[in-house]
């Protein structure tokens, strides 16, 4: 070592604190290659743990440390954990590829400016291992490199023999790491870029690839900018020289001896859960107090080293006898106490080394890293810094400012750079490091689709829930929306109605409570095909089975409305046989062409037979009443067909009383023959709606809000079985919305094929545990607990729209359905009795705090 370099290791600026900033040279995907190494990188994906069992925590915890134990021992690893703000706008360019109908560019805009409003960040996990050294340039190559850069004539780029063993090296690492709970992918190129670039705060687009590369003046554009090192943090200037964004490295210096999961020792998934309140200015004052609470969103640079295992016990084998040298020679000078700390220390390592021996356990060494960043201000970073510090003072974990090394921790804390201020590290088992559950958190939703809310669990994001997507995805087809009244769950059905809608779908719902009349309202608001169809003497024949049916030819309606006609009529006619006159009469009409009820139920009052007369008689004092009018009632002028095309059909049957499945049929009353006889319309039209050949390509939903009337019959039980088993093939989406879960639980048939269920609140213990089994939540008080308080805010008034939600690849979080304007709530309003003050307390439209 030359002279100079002990007297800078002295001071404190030698050795790797003084070496040059990373130069990179290649960037693929995966890979980031630079002068001296290459490294290979992967993009983790977040584990749901918010709601997770005990048991399963503790055994995905002590997998992830096995990973970190059996794939990356004696490895340089890196782990990033970084926040994006996120770009609305990108929305608007994914809404021209989801929707097609309406007015869907407002429909777009509106979700746009809303998800502005909110303004959640993005988390990102990314995972660097170092492949290789690259041979380091000796003083003449590196002289050379110099001139030739002053020349412009630097060659760039990596040869492809030794990028494609790089690139084939990484994916053998991948494969090893995809299992994992991590679920860890090479990080694509543009990630790469991005990673790097946006540490320079400059608005500046990334270069696009070339043959698979970003190598020469695009890559060196990744980092044109200036940073100047102060000695408590850094100034990061912009393109116009002044300063676009104040950052400041943080060190952990300490940690507690123990640390508990969950809890504390979840340190690197705490970092979504800081917050902070502004500087607040005269003009804030108004605002919402819960908008001055923001995330401070700082993140994470871990540089660690698992240690392999006689390595791990050489190293806690030295600290033992250490501790073991201080007590005997504290007893040899007649010292009374040799000391607690060195005795605690000697009998831990004892316990340590005999760990190591049994268990597939050993050591890391690690150097944990905060960078806290503000484009405000520098009293904004600093009010950022103490809301970090005292989040971790609370855990006893001691976090303090890099003084006088800000330089060299941010150089450290680049991708593809060096361990650089080496004494700042900790030395602890694997089992901590893998509790700090840096992959912690909450996702749900689909990949890809309309978003409709946000996550409320420990890490920030959107939700997305695509209706009609399963047939896509080749899965089941059905969404079931649970909870108690009042909660939200008819209005979150009718929000995925609406984006079902746009996306030029048929959407049918079967409203049997009448306040789903607002979802028509919506369509009509922006420019989508909606039709409200109602009981009463208005709607008379819309739902005639002959117009229903028409496309399935007379041969169906042949059989369904004599059944029909035969629910409806009294008992003590079909005893005396009148189903026989009613199929004469069905035949006759069939043959005259334009068959239709009404003409059924001429033919028999002008019958010559008696018991034929009579019937017709019943049957058209019952067409006239506001149940039996829409299926066999004579239709008056500008009455509108229900019919199997894009947009919004809303059939409202209040009123109806279904008889239970015990109930034998010479008991039902007359209101509840008339009722079974319009739901057998329904539900006849639903069928073979969802099963026609030449309406296979389009996307239709069935939505049934209240379905507990559905399930109380045999016919409706029948029915609900029958799309949710055939959903996928007929590409029919089945949408539900129940307060009772048991009964819903019964039906094995339809609770089989649920992939996206939302649970709202529900305070009956039975209930709570039919719902907690249909999240996957563990059995208990606990879930009970869960379900109960779901939907509630901290002054215990009512959050609506508020959930817990499991998506098709069993994953659970908490949720909140989001309505993007006041303007809509209000028209999707189900409360439209109360008065105005409470209706938007009711409908309001929730901020994340």
């Amino acid at each position: 070592m030359r002279l100079a370099d002990r007297i800078g290791e002295f001071l404190g600026v030698g050795g790797e604190r003084g070496a040059d900033p990373v130069r990179y040279v290649s960037l693929a995907d995966g890979l980031i290659i630079t002068e001296d190494a290459a490294w290979a990188w992967y993009e983790l994906q977040t584990s749901n743990t918010d709601l997770m069992a005990v048991a399963a925590r503790d055994l995905e915890q002590d997998t992830a440390a096995a990973a970190l134990t059996q794939i990356l021992a004696n490895t340089e690893a890196h782990l990033k954990v970084l926040w994006s703000p996120l770009r609305a706008d990108d929305y608007l360019e994914e809404a021209a590829t989801l929707y097609t109908a309406g007015d869907w560019q407002r429909w777009a805009q509106e979700r746009v400016e809303r998800l502005a409003q909110i303004s959640l960040p993005r988390r990102h996990l990314l995972l660097g291992v170092k492949l290789t050294d690259r041979a380091p340039a000796g003083p003449v190559a590196a002289g050379r490199r110099r001139a030739a850069e002053g020349l412009g004539v630097t060659k760039t780029g990596v040869p492809a023999r030794e990028l494609a063993r790089l690139d084939a090296k990484m994916r053998r690492l991948g494969r090893r790491l995809e299992p994992t709970p991590w679920r860890a992918q090479p990080a694509t190129v543009e990630t790469l870029a991005w990673m790097i670039a946006r540490e320079q705060h400059r608005p500046t687009p990334l270069p696009a690839p070339r043959q698979g590369q970003i190598t020469g003046a695009s890559l060196a554009t990744l980092t044109r900018g200036r940073v100047l090192p102060y000695p408590d943090h850094l100034r990061v200037m912009g393109a116009d020289g002044e300063t676009a964004a104040w950052v400041a490295v943080l060190t952990m210096t300490g940690f507690p001896e123990r640390l508990s999961t969950p809890g504390a020792g979840e340190w690197l998934r705490t970092l979504s859960q800081i917050t902070y309140v502004p500087d607040i200015t005269d003009e804030d004052l108004d605002l919402d107090p819960s908008s001055l609470n923001l995330h401070v969103s700082p993140e994470a640079s871990l540089r660690f080293r698992v240690l392999p295992k006689t390595q791990a016990l050489d190293k806690a084998d030295q600290t033992r006898r250490s501790a073991k040298e201080q007590r005997r020679s504290a007893r040899e000078h007649r010292a009374e106490d040799p000391g607690r700390e060195v005795e605690e220390t000697e009998a831990r390592m004892e316990e340590l080394i005999r760990d190591l021996s049994r268990d597939d356990l050993t050591l890391v060494e690690d150097h944990p890293r905060i960078v806290v960043t503000s484009t405000v201000s520098l009293s904004d970073l600093r009010a950022r810094i103490d809301a970090v510090t005292d989040h971790y003072g609370g855990s006893g974990i001691e976090v303090r400012t890099g003084e006088e090394e800000q330089r060299e921790l941010w150089l450290e804390a680049q991708p593809g750079d060096r361990l650089r201020v080496a004494d700042l590290g900790h030395v602890r088992d694997v089992t901590a490091l893998a509790g700090s559950w840096w992959w912690g958190g909450a996702a749900v939703g689909d990949n890809a689709g309309p978003i409709v809310g946000y996550l409320t669990g420990s890490t920030p994001g959107t939700v997305r829930t695509d209706l009609t997507i399963g047939s896509d995805l080749g899965d089941a087809t059905t969404t079931a929306l649970i909870g108690r009244s009042g909660r939200g769950k008819t209005t979150a059905l009718m929000l995925a109605a609406l984006d079902a809608a746009f996306r030029g779908a048929f959407v049918l719902v079967l409203d049997f409570k009448g306040d789903v009349a607002g979802l028509v309202d919506a369509g009509c608001h922006y420019g989508l095909p909606a039709q409200l169809v109602e009981t009463g003497a208005r709607f008379a024949g819309a739902a005639d089975l002959f117009k229903l049916l028409d496309r399935e030819g007379s041969e169906r309606a042949q059989i369904e409305v004599p059944a029909q006609l035969g629910i409806a009529m009294p008992p003590h006619l079909r005893a005396r046989g009148a189903e026989t006159p009613v199929q004469h009469a069905v035949n006759h009409v069939i043959s005259e062409g334009d068959p239709a009820t009404w003409r059924v139920i001429e033919h028999l009052r002008h019958s010559s037979d008696d018991l034929a007369r009579e019937t017709g008689e019943a049957l058209y004092e019952l067409s006239r009443t506001a149940i039996g009018a829409p299926f066999m009632g004579r239709p008056v002028s500008g009455s509108p067909p229900l019919t199997p095309t894009p947009g919004i059909w809303v059939v409202q049957m209040p009123g109806l009383s279904l008889p239970d499945i015990g109930h034998a049929r010479e008991d039902w009353n007359s209101l509840q023959r008339m009722s079974v006889a319009l739901m057998h319309s329904m539900l006849a039209y639903g069928i073979t709606t969802a099963g026609r050949t030449d309406l296979r390509g389009l996307r239709k939903v069935v939505a049934v809000p209240e379905v507990h009337v559905l399930t109380a019959t045999r016919e409706g039980a029948a029915f609900l079985a029958y799309i949710a088993r055939v959903g996928r093939a007929l590409r029919a989406a089945l949408v539900l919305d129940t307060q009772d879960p048991e009964s819903l639980a019964g039906l094995t048939g339809v609770v089989e094929q649920i992939t996206n269920l939302f649970g709202f609140q529900l305070t009956d213990p039975a209930q709570q545990d039919a719902l907690a089994r249909m999240l996957d939540l563990p059995p208990g008080d606990d879930a009970r607990q869960r379900i109960q308080s779901v939907g509630i805010n901290a002054d215990g008034t009512v959050r609506h729209g508020h959930c817990i939600a499991k998506d098709r690849r069993f994953r659970t979080a908490t949720v909140q359905w989001d309505i993007p304007t006041a303007e809509l709530a209000e028209l999707l309003s189900t409360t439209p009795t109360l008065d105005q003050d409470h209706q938007d307390e009711d409908q309001a439209v929730e901020v994340p705090a």
